[in-house]
């Protein structure tokens, strides 16, 4: 533990709850730009306080992009990782108050890393991300709609639905690749991970825009942060069986539809996929390893900045 400041930030529409450690200090404001410049102008007299938002999307991402253009340390995180961590101190009770002062402790005692949320493109390009994402989810209950529907009139309507969401996921992957060629640096990064046989389009911008740490963490890190990394699940004298948690679900559904895939037209991911299958192991397991295999791949390849080459088998 430090005494250096700690700070958590609550973000709602309209207002913002501080707490400050270890002084203690509560602060309410709104999000007017006079509040959160008066706001910036306190956490500055700090000196180089840790600042802790939950990764929420929409108004956090906003706000730590104006508190990290005034060069102060923002660290993003998991709510679901705060929400764990709250319950281990016993702190059971929510309020916007009280999830600023667990934020305030969760820096403080964890330390997360500050990172950067990137150019107001990078945030463009992560919401176009996301909303193709939902219109996808979209088509899919529309089509589970449309497989159960009877009535022609019902029929109708959701096919015209259907239509129409087409149409926006159209329309949003084409501005998905116009924001992606104003950044020369996502469109090398697209250009070498669409090198490699099973990875198209969307699950590299997929990947981009969800795991910014592609290229700059180790193998067992990423497959960690992922969650594809098995973990031990042994006590005393039971040895249990190996599984993967938690980790960004997000990426891991676009990994696995791009491990799909590459079973099929990826000989050096079929060839493993298959050496594990005819070695016993459940197709699931071997598919979320090949999926692991994969992601390390792809960090390789980001962070020596080389194209696909096959490896050589392992």
């Amino acid at each position: 533990m430090t005494d250096a400041a700690h700070v958590g930030i609550d973000v709602a529409k309209n207002t913002l709850d501080v707490h400050i450690r270890p002084a203690g200090q509560y602060i309410h404001c709104t999000t007017s730009s006079k509040d959160v410049q008066g706001l910036i102008r306190q956490l500055k007299d700090l000196g180089r306080p840790l600042i802790v938002l939950e990764a929420t999307g929409g108004y956090g991402t906003s706000l730590a992009a104006e508190l990290q253009a005034e060069g102060l340390d923002v660290a993003l995180v998991n709510p679901r990782q705060v929400r764990n961590f709250a319950r281990a101190l016993g702190r059971l009770a929510k309020t916007d108050r009280i999830d600023a002062e667990v934020l305030a402790l969760f820096a403080e005692r964890i330390q997360p890393p500050p990172r950067s949320v990137g150019t107001e493109n990078d945030r463009k390009i992560r919401a176009l991300v996301a909303r193709r994402r939902q219109l996808v989810g979209m088509s899919v209950a529309e089509r589970n709609r449309l497989k159960r529907a009877k009535d022609q009139a019902i029929v109708a309507s959701i096919q015209d639905v259907l239509d129409v969401i087409s149409q926006e996921i159209a329309q949003a992957q084409e501005q998905l690749r116009e924001a992606v060629k104003q950044s020369p640096n996502w469109m090398h990064k697209a250009m070498l991970m669409e090198s490699v046989p099973g990875v198209g389009q969307a699950t590299t911008f997929m990947l981009l825009a969800n795991l910014p740490e592609l290229g700059k963490l180790n193998r067992r890190e990423i497959a960690a942060l992922v969650g594809v990394a098995p973990m031990n699940r042994d006590s005393g004298l039971m040895r249990g069986r190996r599984t993967t948690t938690a980790g960004r679900s997000e990426v891991r559904k676009a990994l696995y539809m791009a491990t799909l895939v590459a079973t099929r037209y990826n000989p050096y991911i079929r060839s493993y996929y298959r050496r594990l299958v005819e070695a016993g192991k459940k197709k699931m397991v071997a598919l979320v390893a090949a999926m692991r295999k994969l992601l390390i791949v792809l960090n390789t390849m980001i962070k020596n900045d080389q194209p696909w080459k096959t490896p050589q088998a392992s």
